[in-house]
C-alpha cells in the first residue's frame, strides 16, 4: 500500500517544489495581503488558500472535477464567477482611500476571518486549479499501490505540505515591510491602489482563460 521508489518521490517532490514557486493568483493574493497588512493577515491568506486547495484535492481524489473538465458550460460558470469576484475585490482595493477596503483606520488590518474566506473562495473559485490537480495528480498513481482516490489524496495533500514550507518565510519576510507601511498612510494608499490593480488584472485574466 503506497508504496513507490525513490525516483517517483524524487519526480513528484520536484514537481511540487517547482509548481508551489510559480506566480499565480493565489500567490499574489498571500503576498499581497502580507505586505500590505503584516504576517498574521498572510497567514490567514496562506491557510484560506491552502483549505480551498484541500477541496480541490478531495474533488480530484472522488472524480467530481471531471465535470469541470468535461463541461464547458460548469467551466464557465466557475470561471467568471471567480472572475468577477476578483475584480470586485480589486475595485474594493482601488475605492480605498487608505484607511478602508484592506485598511481599516489607524492601522487596523481587515480581520483575519474575512481575509481566510477571501483565500477559500480564491482558490475555489478558479477552475484552472480543479482542471490541473485532475490532470497533474493522475499521472503519479502507481498499479498496485492502492486505490486510486487514495493516491490522489495522498500526493494531493502532500503539495499542501510542500506549501508549508514554502510560503511562510515568504510571509515572514513580506511581513517586515508591512510595519513600515502601516505607518505612512500615503504609501498604503498607494500599496490599495496597486493590490486592487493587481486583483482586477487576474479576474481580467482569469475571464480570458480557455481550457
Amino acid at each position: 500500500m503506497l508504496d513507490y521508489s525513490l525516483a517517483h518521490w524524487v519526480a513528484f517532490l520536484t514537481a511540487a517544489v517547482l509548481l508551489n514557486l510559480s506566480p499565480g493568483p493565489d500567490m499574489a493574493f498571500i503576498l499581497g495581503h502580507t505586505i500590505k497588512s503584516g504576517t498574521r493577515a498572510g497567514f490567514s491568506a496562506v491557510f484560506g488558500i491552502w483549505t480551498g486547495a484541500c477541496i480541490h484535492v478531495l474533488l480530484a481524489a472522488f472524480g467530481l472535477s471531471a465535470i469541470l473538465a468535461a463541461s464547458a458550460l460548469a467551466f464557465s460558470a466557475v470561471k467568471w464567477i471567480g472572475a468577477i469576484y476578483l475584480v470586485w475585490l480589486g475595485i474594493q482595493a482601488l475605492r480605498s482611500g487608505g484607511e478602508g477596503g484592506f485598511v481599516k483606520a489607524a492601522g487596523e488590518t481587515m480581520h483575519w476571518s474575512r481575509i481566510y474566506r477571501q483565500g477559500v473562495l480564491v482558490s475555489l473559485l478558479n477552475p484552472k486549479v480543479a482542471i490541473f490537480f485532475l490532470a497533474f495528480l493522475p499521472q503519479f498513481v502507481v498499479e498496485g499501490a492502492g486505490p486510486a482516490w487514495l493516491q490522489l489524496a495522498v500526493h494531493g495533500a502532500l503539495i499542501i505540505a510542500v506549501a508549508a514550507f514554502i510560503e511562510p518565510p515568504l510571509i515572514l519576510a513580506g511581513g517586515r515591510l508591512a510595519d513600515l507601511f502601516k505607518r505612512n498612510r500615503k504609501i498604503g494608499l498607494w500599496l490599495d491602489r496597486g493590490l486592487g490593480t493587481l486583483f482586477v488584472a487576474l479576474g481580467v485574466r482569469l475571464a480570458l482563460t480557455t481550457r
